[in-house]
This record gives C-alpha cells, sequence and structure tokens, in this order.
C-alpha cells in the first residue's frame, strides 16, 4: 500500500478474528483505522474502537459519524462482521434465520449506507466484504450461513456497478476456512476437536486451515490504491478449496 497520506479505513468486527488482523495489518501499513464492534479490542492490540450493533441502524449512523470525524474522513470500509450457523434447513428456526441475515447481509448495508457519503468525497475509496468459500461451494451443516454469504457475493456485484461511476471500488474476499474464534468455539464444541480440525483441514487441497493474517493480506491489498482497477470481484483466500481437484496421495 503506497500513499502520499495515510488512508483511512473503518473496519466492522475489528476487534477479533479476521477484522483484528486487518486492522492491524493496515495499521502496520501506515493507515489511520478504527474498529467498529461490540466488544472491544483486546488490551495492547493497539486498535481504536468504536462500539455499534451493525443491527441497529441509529447505532451504525452514529458510530460510523463519531469514527469519521476522529480519521478526518474516510477512504476505506471494510464490511467484516459477520456470525456463525450450523445445520441444514431444517435445523434452524425463522428466528434464527431473521437474525444470521440481519448481521450478515443487512449489517453490511447499513454501515455502507452510512459510510457512502464520506466515500464518496475521497479519491480512493473502496469497501471490501468478508465473504466466505461457503458462497461458492456446498458444504454440509451450513444452510443459512452459506445462503447469507451467497446474498453478499451478490450484494458486492450490484454495489460495484452501482458506485464505480462514483469513484468507489467494491470487491469481497472468499476465505476457506479460517483458523477464527468462531471456529475454535466449534472446535471446542466437537466430540473429538483434534479430529475435527484434522477434517477441515484436509478439505483444503493445501491441507490446513486458513489463517487470519492472509485473509487480511487480501483485504489490504483490495482496499489499497494500487488495486485500484479492481472491482466487482471476489478474491478467494481458500487454499484452493474452490478451484482445485487435485489427486489423492499415494498410499506408501
Amino acid at each position: 500500500m503506497t500513499t502520499t497520506e495515510p488512508l483511512r479505513v473503518l473496519i466492522t468486527g475489528g476487534s477479533s478474528g479476521i477484522g483484528l488482523a486487518t486492522a492491524q495489518r493496515f495499521a502496520a501499513a501506515g493507515a489511520r483505522v478504527i474498529s467498529l464492534d461490540i466488544a472491544a479490542p483486546p488490551p495492547g492490540s493497539g486498535v481504536p474502537w468504536v462500539e455499534a450493533d451493525v443491527a441497529d441502524d441509529a447505532q451504525v449512523r452514529a458510530a460510523v459519524e463519531r469514527a469519521v470525524t476522529t480519521l478526518g474522513g474516510l477512504d476505506v470500509l471494510v464490511n467484516n462482521t459477520g456470525i456463525g450457523a450450523q445445520g441444514t434447513i431444517e435445523d434452524n428456526d425463522d428466528a434464527q434465520w431473521h437474525h444470521v441475515l440481519d448481521v450478515n447481509v443487512i449489517g453490511m448495508v447499513r454501515v455502507s449506507r452510512a459510510a457512502l457519503p464520506h466515500l464518496r468525497r475521497s479519491t480512493r475509496a473502496a469497501i471490501v466484504n468478508t465473504c466466505s468459500i461457503a458462497a461458492t461451494a456446498g458444504l454440509p451443516q451450513r444452510a443459512l450461513y452459506s445462503a447469507s454469504k451467497g446474498a453478499v457475493a451478490s450484494l458486492t456485484l450490484a454495489m460495484a456497478a452501482d458506485h464505480l461511476r462514483e469513484g468507489i471500488r467494491v470487491n469481497c474476499v472468499n476465505p476457506g476456512t479460517a483458523d477464527t474464534p468462531w471456529i475454535g468455539r466449534l472446535l471446542d464444541a466437537a466430540a473429538d476437536p483434534a479430529a475435527e480440525r484434522a477434517a477441515l483441514a484436509a478439505r483444503q487441497p493445501q491441507g490446513r486451515l486458513v489463517s487470519a493474517q492472509e485473509v487480511a493480506e487480501a483485504i489490504v491489498y483490495l482496499g489499497s490504491p494500487g488495486a485500484g482497477s479492481t472491482t466487482g470481484t471476489a478474491l478467494a483466500v481458500d487454499g484452493g478449496m474452490q478451484g482445485l481437484r487435485l489427486r489423492p496421495l499415494p498410499v506408501e
């Protein structure tokens, strides 16, 4: 990321996991960063924070205004907040469907809507949405989560078309199974956490989970002026999970 003035970056869900890694990577590259989250970043993380629930429009609008005032403007919005869900379509009731879609999809809409007037005043504006391999590959026991991320993928394309001529690029990243706190909680709840981790790692051709830092690198690239001709794109950070079909290793 090379700029004459520091990029001004707002990251939702920037207090943990991929969001925290992204906030710290942007800061390391010289950007000014604020996290918008319902929880504070861990002590010593060095990430400033404004509190807001992306499911509450009034909170979002107020928090975005506070963040932009502190930053002195806005160049990059990273829509990273998201929650998970397990099960088939029979396992989640209507209330859970509404809640996950409200956070994962409409939450992005609320924050982007509040940020757009500020992004229009930037000469290097970008939005990066955190999507998922679940948007493009059928994963078992992820019906609700996959539906929400499929919506994010389509939303990203629509936003890119709507705002390109305003000088705002919109892209998304599609992480594979990433080593995040949510995956950690799933592993802790498994009957055999070691076996479950091995199974998740094995379904990615590179044979391991994606790191939050690797996803952060992709987000920082898409948000930087160096990606000035990249818009409407989904960048996979999935260890080859979407596109590769490797033959099994020979049995010795």
